[in-house]
């Protein structure tokens, strides 16, 4: 069985931000460089046929190229108590366009439909039960210049007893517009 997910990896420069602010909040397990994605799409467990038609339906996906900034911090929160520190990433309206076309053509090779509504972010880090508080934390402000995203992901995720560990599957490009305006001429 593979446990799978789509993603968008921030190029080295938004990831070395995102690591430089992480700390200061007891009971934090901070992502490391490796980990830092912004999720498209969880898949979950498939077996390797399955995974394989999850990359072709991946590889069909058309969508342009678009920029996004991280923007903001903040919780999920569990029972009222805050389980996940992430920071924001928007405009939201293009990565959740990226988001229905994922769903829909995994969804056609028999992945179910995703029934959570999709909120962009980035996760920071994973808080123990015991976490210290975060209001110092999510009080500064946060925020990147825009990057282009030209690619999405395909990953999979072993579990371990360190943590989650990601490995690349397949890269799908995004449509590039000068690229589509020029192929007629």
């Amino acid at each position: 069985m593979h446990r799978l997910f789509v993603a968008i990896r921030p190029p080295p420069p938004i990831r070395a931000f995102l690591t430089g602010v992480m700390g200061g909040v007891r009971g934090a397990r901070w992502q490391s460089d490796d980990q830092i994605h912004l999720t498209l799409r969880f898949i979950g467990e498939v077996d390797r046929h399955q995974a394989e038609d999850v990359d072709a339906a991946l590889g069909a996906v058309h969508h342009p190229t678009f920029e996004v900034a991280v923007s903001g911090l903040g919780t999920f929160e569990r029972r009222g108590r805050p389980v996940v520190l992430w920071a924001g990433v928007g405009p939201h309206e293009p990565l959740r366009a990226l988001h229905k076309k994922i769903d829909q053509a995994i969804a056609r090779v028999g992945v179910e439909a995703d029934r959570r509504t999709y909120f962009p972010h980035i996760t920071l880090a994973r808080l123990d039960r015991g976490a210290g508080a975060t209001g110092d934390f999510l009080g500064g402000p946060i925020a990147t210049a825009p990057f282009t995203v030209d690619a999405f992901t395909l990953f999979e995720s072993r579990l371990t007893p360190q943590g989650p560990v990601y490995s690349t599957l397949e890269r799908y490009r995004l449509d590039d517009a000068s690229r589509r305006s020029t192929s007629g001429a």
